[in-house]
């Protein structure tokens, strides 16, 4: 099968190659991401592999379409960068990876407590200019404090895991609670309570019409004052412009972004030379207790390992005529 690979990064190549060696998939490499501009590359390509930076509204799905695609597959677990309904319309298949590791996610998460609590960049950037001094660097012990996950699916669940081992109190919301999570300690409130009770707050949902700016101005009016956000899921479950507000405010006294709303248009590629358009983006980066990360707490080798195999399973299963396990 030709499969066309947008977004293709330097550190996935080697992945893609070894397995590509292990199947009767005929690669096509590309660096750039899938746009209206871009697709056209796609021309008879079979299947069209996609990242979640890349392009996929109707515009594009029809490109793909009329060049002969029959095969979408997302090397990611979230699919809300595709219009799915334009592309069931179009007759295209669409397969995801939902489940390639949920601990590196959640162990990112973690690392960016850690980071800010403690003040670790900060030190490191004073350690570098031989300046050893520890005035600004007092952080909080985690044990003992409340730690709010929004969200117990795959990710949230190893999450909440890992705040139990530090002896944190940990309560959750989610519309389904997750019995082994409650018999390991975890207990399951309201959003309100969650935000009214939460040292920390961290989010582990899918974005969707009902999720989008779940973090609004209405709910940072009643989170506890100096608390803690962190972001490892979609960058639109934040109401970035009201983020800002209450960072300004002391409302929110930290905030641990790998995500950001309008990060399209920057993630994944180096814009260091060049001026920054975004004003909120800015705005975010200029906070010295705000840490923004580029999208990478999936970036481990297992996880890359295991979104490359499940990529050319699902792909292998499609040209067979298999059941498609991961069909969206």
């Amino acid at each position: 099968m030709k499969v066309g690979i947008f977004s293709t990064h330097h550190y996935e190549k080697k992945f893609f190659s070894e397995d590509a060696l292990a199947s009767s998939h005929e690669l096509f490499l590309f660096t750039e991401r899938l746009t209206t501009e871009t697709a056209v590359k796609a021309a008879g390509l079979s299947c069209v592999c996609a990242f979640v930076s890349d392009q996929l509204n109707e515009s594009v799905l029809k490109i793909l379409a009329s060049g002969g695609t029959k095969l979408i597959a997302l090397r990611s677990a979230g699919y809300d960068h595709i219009d799915l309904t334009a592309a069931r319309k179009l007759g295209l298949s669409v397969v995801r990876v939902p489940d390639y590791s949920p601990n590196a996610i959640a162990e990112h998460a973690v690392a960016l407590i850690m980071s800010l609590n403690r003040k670790i960049p900060f030190s490191s950037v004073r350690t570098r200019h031989a300046d050893f001094s520890i005035e600004g660097l007092m952080g909080f012990d985690l044990k003992d404090k409340r730690i709010g996950v929004i969200g117990t699916g795959r990710i949230g669940s190893v999450f909440a895991r890992i705040m139990l081992g530090f002896s944190c109190k940990v309560s959750a919301f989610d519309q389904a609670e997750n019995l082994t999570l409650k018999e390991a300690g975890v207990d399951y409130k309201t959003l309100d309570h969650l935000l009214a009770q939460s040292d920390i707050l961290s989010l582990h949902l899918s974005l969707t019409p009902e999720t989008r700016h779940i973090l609004n101005a209405a709910a940072f009016h009643k989170m506890k004052p100096g608390v803690m956000i962190i972001n490892t899921a979609r960058g639109a479950l934040i109401e970035s412009a009201e983020l800002i507000k209450r960072i300004k405010d002391g409302t929110v006294g930290a905030a641990g972004l790998d995500v950001y709303e309008y990060e399209q248009s920057y993630f994944f590629e180096d814009h260091s030379e060049e001026v920054l358009q975004d004003d909120l983006l800015a705005r975010l980066n200029s906070f010295n207790n705000v840490i923004v990360t580029s999208h990478h707490a999936f970036l481990t080798k297992e996880a890359v390992t295991n979104i490359v195999k499940m990529t050319f399973q699902n792909i292998s299963d499609f040209e067979s005529g298999k059941k498609l396990q991961n069909l969206i």
